[in-house]
């Protein structure tokens, strides 16, 4: 039997063969290390809650929004905002109602009309805007009695909270607004079409629609929004638009929608300054200088002062006036008060 000679390795070769291998435990044990650190301090780490709102891509309300995440307010205040913009007004209220958001704007109507059909909202202010009136700047048009007669275009349809309020202080004067004028109801952009082809004689539509009218030259205010609630005894502040939050979740997450709250009150105080603004143009549509000016001062005076229980009478006294059930009315604890 042919036997195969059995070779003995070389001692020095096979002595140097593990030395790369020993040299690299050192560093390779470093690198573990290392990865182990780093994993312990993600695990460390929490992560910031997060709070998604639904707002219109090229809405008021997308400003201070923007200024929030452009500030890091949000995660100064401890929690992360999500924003999905969208491009229509149902789109918004859809994505809060379906539950793929957390938050949207609405205005208070909206929110009632929720409420009286069994799915609640928890309402945290953000404008106390309304609308406005506005005529040519040569019109004769000054008060509610001036309107008699006239061609009155209105934005919103008959249930516009501007409108009533309207309706509510000439039938004061023994006016019927329906009776004695030419009432039209449309679209805002259409609205301002309208008067400058002199279509109508007087508008009232959304304050942003307005203040763009305004900044051109040419048009002004015949009386304000405000006005009609200081005639009507109730307070010229009122949030008449504000973030909604389904009042079970938001009941969830008190912590966060007054963290949120907290980061609304911060962005509305330096947004009184007018050296934020400049950055925010874009995404206003990039106005001409007048008309830039008109919708920084309109929103700024728009800011909401904090909720008092004066406040959420006048809120339900506004609620009853424009057609909703007095007995039936949003409790007192869905419209959200800021923590001090």
């Amino acid at each position: 039997m042919n036997q195969q000679p059995i070779t003995t390795p070389d001692r020095e070769s096979s002595a140097a063969a593990p030395r790369p291998f020993l040299r690299a435990v050192p560093t390779l044990l470093f690198v573990f290390l290392l990865a182990g650190f780093g994993h312990a301090s993600d695990r460390d780490s929490s992560p910031l809650p997060v709070l998604s709102v639904s707002v219109l891509q090229f809405g008021t309300a997308h400003w201070e929004l923007d200024h929030i995440l452009h500030r890091e307010l949000d995660q100064k205040n401890g929690y992360r905002l999500e924003l999905k913009l969208v491009a229509n007004l149902p789109a918004s209220r859809l994505a809060v109602t379906s539950g793929s958001v957390n938050g949207a704007v609405a205005d208070l109507l909206w929110t009632q009309s929720r409420f009286e059909a069994g799915t609640p909202y928890r309402y945290v202010p953000f404008s106390s805007r309304i609308g406005d009136i506005v005529v040519p700047e040569d019109s004769d048009i000054r008060s509610v009695a001036d309107l008699s007669g006239k061609r009155i275009g209105v934005a919103g349809g008959p249930d516009s909270k501007g409108w009533i309020l309207l309706q509510r202080v000439a039938e004061q004067q023994g006016i019927t607004l329906t009776e004695s004028a030419d009432i039209q109801f449309a679209a805002p952009p259409l609205l301002s079409q309208a008067l400058k082809r002199e279509q109508a004689d007087v508008i009232v539509t959304y304050w942003h629609f307005a203040a763009r009218l305004m900044g051109e030259g040419g048009w002004r205010s015949a009386f304000g929004m405000a006005d009609l609630l200081d005639a009507l005894d109730m307070d010229r502040n009122l949030p008449v638009l504000g973030y909604v939050f389904p009042a079970d979740w938001a009941a969830d997450h008190r912590s966060l929608v007054d963290r949120f709250a907290g980061s609304l009150h911060q962005a509305k105080t330096e947004l009184a300054d007018d050296s934020h603004w400049q950055r925010l143009r874009p995404i206003m549509g990039d106005p001409e200088a007048s008309v830039f000016e008109a919708l920084r001062d309109g929103f700024v005076t728009g800011t909401p002062a904090p909720q008092t229980d004066k406040r959420v009478a006048d809120l339900h006294r506004l609620l009853t006036l424009t057609g909703a059930d007095p007995d039936n009315l949003m409790p007192a604890d869905l419209f959200h008060r800021r923590q001090p």
